[in-house]
């Protein structure tokens, strides 16, 4: 059975039938679910359609955080054979757990989007998420060894110009890794002399962050390669929820593995078809950490028509943004309020500041301006200013893994404007 490639109404027999599965599973096993349902006054064994769905509540990342670490876990703790997070609030995480066959379809959906990518068995596919708690590393190892190919578990952890010695020693032929990452790359290449032409690359999958059409034409341009949007979020799976085909127009949906929804982030109702709007998941297939309804706060639409490689699946547009003032930076994400929270950890206090992000050849420069009286308080208690300085930079890059300046500006300075402070300024294209 392709679900690629299969008929839609076969398909949508498909998710309903997954669908009252999950339902069944989360109801009988996650304590959240079975209240949020009591309290909808939804019988899940009434679902029997996909416009029932409307019926059932939402999940937040609020929802999950609150259930940290098993709470949402729908199976026994013997069962789980892996346990991954994803980032939550400042304070806690979101534990994320997996059973055999839940990693058994992440490998084979991210197989597919490999594929969709032209990758092969005859390819060194070069991985450089993160490997650790983060799903991302993994999730695109085990597709990659799905598919055949040669891995090289690199890690975004290296330095970049070990990267590069990496790529051209061992011939790697595709690059996969966030965006501004492999900007850093094609960076460190033009430091060490190395010209694309002396790698073997020919294709990059990128995700893990919203990035631009710009940003794919410098990175075609600097890397001599084609690449490719991807997307993923943790709390779902990781990789293997969606990604562009040969064709790039668009990315394809797992739909035989997650019903999609994009709703009016203020109503909360299903936009008009093409309307851009909220994406919202459910998957049907998860038997770990079943998702119901999960609210991503990413913006995008859906697109019309057929598609030219045969696919038969749902497409959305290149993600346009965000529904919170939720903002990614050098490949992690940040929330206001945690950054807030770092501050007060640092100065006991909550001064005026404002975050700005700017990005130069394809890699974001963050700036922290802090208003300087806000600070002359506290400067005392590390005897400078720059130790001061020090000592934020260094929370920062505990707390959401950034390299950010921290500038120190007079009142009323601040890039955010209006006089605001304990904002965001993207100035990024």
């Amino acid at each position: 059975m392709n679900g690629e490639t299969m008929a839609r109404e076969e398909l949508r027999q498909l998710q309903i039938e997954r669908l009252q599965t999950t339902l069944n599973r989360a109801c009988r096993n996650v304590a959240f679910y079975r209240q949020a349902f009591d309290t909808a006054g939804v019988d899940p064994g009434a679902i029997r359609d996909l416009g029932d769905l409307r019926r059932l509540p939402f999940t937040t990342r609020e929802d999950l955080a609150a259930s940290y670490p098993y709470g949402m876990f729908a199976v026994p703790l013997k069962d789980i054979v892996r346990v991954n997070a994803a980032s939550g609030s400042f304070e806690r995480p979101i534990a994320i757990g997996s059973t055999r066959n839940d990693i058994r379809h992440s490998s084979q959906l991210t197989a597919r989007q490999l594929a969709g990518a032209g990758i092969t068995e005859h390819d060194v596919v070069q991985i450089a998420f993160r490997y650790g708690l983060a799903s991302g590393g993994l999730g695109f190892h085990y597709g990659a060894e799905e598919i055949g190919a040669s891995v090289i578990p690199a890690s975004s952890g290296r330095n970049v110009r070990e990267q590069v010695v990496i790529m051209r020693d061992y011939k790697a032929t595709a690059l996969v890794t966030m965006p501004t990452h492999a900007a850093a790359i094609a960076v460190a290449m033009e430091e060490m002399g190395i010209h694309p032409d002396r790698l073997n690359l020919r294709v990059g999958l990128f995700g893990g962050e919203p990035w631009s059409e710009t940003l794919r034409d410098h990175l075609e341009r600097c890397l001599h390669l084609v690449a490719y949007d991807t997307y993923t979020v943790a709390e779902l799976m990781g990789p293997g929820i969606a990604a562009e085909c040969s064709f790039r127009n668009g990315l394809h949906v797992n739909e035989d593995h997650f019903i999609l929804e994009i709703v009016d982030p203020a109503t909360l109702e299903p936009v008009a078809p093409g309307d851009e709007g909220e994406l919202v998941f459910t998957t049907v297939t998860r038997e770990g950490f079943p998702v119901i309804r999960y609210r991503t706060r990413d913006r995008a639409r859906l697109l019309e028509g057929p598609c030219a490689c045969g696919r038969t699946t749902a497409r959305i547009n290149r993600i346009a943004g965000r529904t919170d003032d939720a903002v990614f930076v050098q490949g992690h994400r940040i929330l206001p309020g945690d950054l807030q929270e770092v501050l007060f950890a640092a100065m006991k206090s909550r001064p005026a500041w404002c975050l700005v992000v700017d990005r130069e050849g394809g890699i974001d420069d963050a700036d922290l301006q802090i208003v300087l009286s806000d600070v002359e308080s506290v400067v005392d208690e590390w005897k400078t200013l720059e130790k001061f300085r020090s000592d934020v930079t260094a929370r920062l890059a505990e707390a959401f893994g950034i390299a950010a300046r921290i500038t120190f500006v007079e009142a009323g300075s601040l890039m955010c404007g209006k006089g605001g402070s304990g904002a965001v300024v993207d100035k990024r294209p």
